[in-house]
């Protein structure tokens, strides 16, 4: 007889190891690292895959699993309000009480059950072998339980069941609904300007997963190059930009590796296309990117001002994110300079570029498509701790500029407090400039609004939510 301890029996069947499913396993870790970190899904699942793809044995990824694994985290964090809602429902306590890791395997498990075409049987049982092995039988056992109640009723049976009519409270019927903050809700809804279709065709498009875009960096690379990859399609709007359709990596393309071609929304691309084209009173041969992190826009407007012998100043506040522009721009074709400064105190006299562009920081409402989880951790009282820092850093930009030079204003969010509120004070203090129409410097871009300046929309525009305003200095 063997002197082993027998594994305790809880059920008088025995014991039974559970199943290790690294997929949910990995999207599991992914959203743990989200809560807890406050990480971006989009900078800490790619190194999980990459890690899953070089295992051996039955860990190793597929690209099917890959896939799964990517739907798992990111429909589970744009779904979040929605699936919330429901588990409220389900759970006999309140949300905020469950803890934190028993949370993301329920929302795991709803998503499954809720926003894909996993067989019912299916979503339930694996996601409770997922909790058996992260969380502990007992805590698995409450999982199944809640999964079960949320398994009777489908997507539409459970918003009819806890999103309240619309008649009786839109704001909130759209936040449930579409899972969005209400007061994201609200301040987008200002933002479009009302009617019922607008607002909830851009919430649908805010839970879409937008294609992988790049850009062929001027006088490095040519869209027709990037073209000739798997999968891979015309822009819409920028002559620069290719589309990866069907999750194309953009690693796997060679002048993505040797930083001749880039990943930036096409919504980016125009910003700096607009700011390049639009029309000068004098020479051109200075340009500063005075927000110039991570690098993006830098790359592009450094090989743009390239090919007119100009000079690119790239100013980035923070030291390592000037290291990320500083390796963007690497081998662009002309001159080129990259410095760690605060843009709200310049290292240059006034005056001394022909073109300024500042992107400031900001909510970043206008990329909820790429960063789903941003709209978690936004609070309205954020708009007042970046209000200071964008009037400083337009201000700073239009005494850089000098006169009958262009100044672009531009901003990753649509939030009115962060675009023409912020133009419209700082310019009271500068009355020597002019907001120039932006409209006619994105040829072929439709439904640019009544201008001057643009605000470009993911459900119409299929971009980021880029907000421009164009001021040339008059005096």
């Amino acid at each position: 007889m063997s002197d082993q301890p027998r594994r305790p029996r809880t059920s008088g069947k025995p014991y039974r190891r559970p199943k290790k499913d690294p997929v949910r396993i990995l999207a599991f870790e992914a959203l743990r690292a989200v809560d807890e970190r406050d990480a971006y899904a989009n900078l800490v699942l790619p190194p999980l895959l990459r890690k899953a793809r070089e295992k051996e044995g039955p860990e190793k990824f597929d690209a099917r699993d890959a896939a799964l694994a990517t739907e798992l985290v990111y429909g589970t964090l744009r779904r979040q309000g929605t699936y919330d809602a429901v588990l409220s429902a389900c759970v006999d306590r309140p949300l905020g009480e469950v803890d934190p890791p028993v949370l993301d395997v329920l929302s795991l498990g709803a998503h499954q059950l809720l926003g894909t075409r996993i067989p019912t049987h299916a979503a339930v049982s694996a996601t409770v072998e997922l909790a058996r092995v992260v969380l502990g039988d007992g805590r698995a056992k409450f999982v199944n339980a809640v999964l079960r109640k949320v398994a009777q009723h489908d997507l539409d049976g459970w918003l009819e069941r806890v999103a309240p009519p619309y008649d009786d409270d839109p704001e909130d019927h759209l936040a449930i609904v579409h899972s969005h903050p209400r007061w994201v809700v609200s301040a987008l809804w200002d933002s479009l300007g009302g009617g019922r279709a607008g607002i909830e065709d851009l919430l649908r498009a805010d839970n879409e997963r937008p294609e992988v875009t790049l850009v062929a960096r001027p006088g490095r690379a040519t869209a027709e190059e990037l073209l000739e990859e798997d999968a891979a399609v015309p822009g819409h709007w920028s002559p620069y930009a290719v589309r990866l359709t069907e999750g194309g990596e953009p690693g796997a393309v060679a002048a993505v590796r040797d930083g001749r071609a880039g990943v930036q929304d096409e919504g980016s691309q125009l910003v700096a296309l607009a700011l390049a084209g639009a029309p000068l009173d004098g020479p051109d041969r200075r340009w500063l990117d005075g927000c110039a992190g991570p690098g993006g826009k830098a790359a592009l407007l450094g090989a743009l001002a390239a090919q007119r012998g100009a000079l690119l100043v790239a100013s980035e506040k923070q030291t390592h994110r000037a290291g990320l522009v500083a390796r963007a721009l690497e081998g662009n074709p002309g001159p080129y300079q990259v410095i760690a400064a605060d843009g709200t105190r310049p290292a240059w006299r006034p005056g001394s570029f022909d073109r300024v562009l500042v992107d400031v920081p900001c909510t970043g409402l206008g990329a909820l498509r790429r960063r789903p989880e941003a709209r978690w951790r936004r609070r309205p009282e954020d708009l007042e701790g970046f209000a200071p820092l964008q009037r400083g850093l337009l201000r700073t930009a239009l005494e850089s500029v000098r006169v009958g030079g262009v100044v672009g204003y531009a901003t990753c969010s649509p939030h009115l407090a962060e675009t023409r509120a912020v133009v419209a004070d700082v310019l009271k203090q500068y009355p020597d400039t002019d907001l120039l129409d932006a409209r006619p410097l994105l040829p072929g871009v439709p439904d640019l609004g009544e201008g001057p300046d643009v605000q470009l929309w993911p459900h119409l525009h299929g971009t980021d939510a880029m907000y421009l305003a164009l001021i040339r200095r008059t005096g």
